[in-house]
């Protein structure tokens, strides 16, 4: 008989989609968007983080292209389009400078 419960206080399975969907909350939070999962508080924007999070879903994409279900390749070209809209809005809005 195999054991397929999990043990207490251990994560599910890591998925494709998962694993994009953290990439993308990622981006979320350097965007200033979301709370920083680790603090609760919402940090100030930080485009270049957020660009890089872009970057690396963009690499990811490319390097998994014919590997992917169709809800795969979905979900990964919707959350780019979503994600570099957002940092083209984001450049477009003044900064706020911390003294």
């Amino acid at each position: 008989m195999s054991d397929t419960s999990q043990p207490v206080g251990s994560a599910p399975a890591l998925s494709f989609p998962a694993f994009v969907l953290s990439l993308a909350h990622t981006a979320a939070v350097h965007f200033g968007d979301t709370p920083d999962p680790a603090t609760g508080a919402m940090a100030s924007p930080d485009l270049v983080a957020a660009k890089q999070m872009i970057d690396v879903l963009a690499l990811l994409e490319e390097k998994t292209r014919g590997n992917l279900t169709a809800e795969e390749r979905q979900l990964i070209e919707q959350l780019l389009y979503e994600l570099r809209m957002r940092y083209v809005d984001a450049q477009g809005q003044p900064r706020i400078v911390q003294p």
